[in-house]
């Protein structure tokens, strides 16, 4: 299960099927050096992206 609190590299490196996800929340930070310690939290914040429909979207993605 993904949480908040994963970093967005450590997300996608397990989870690679979670990228399309990550692209419609405009969160293209898996391509950037802060996605190995920005957590999914702060990342969705950053981007202004519903975190609660990230997180949902995340796991149905991963289910």
């Amino acid at each position: 299960m993904i949480s908040k609190d994963m970093t967005i590299s450590e997300i996608l490196r397990r989870y690679p099927q979670t990228l399309p996800v990550f692209e419609r929340y405009g969160l293209d930070c898996y391509d950037c050096q802060i996605a190995d310690f920005e957590q999914l939290e702060h990342g969705a914040t950053v981007h202004k992206a519903d975190l609660k429909a990230l997180l949902d979207e995340l796991n149905k993605s991963i289910s």
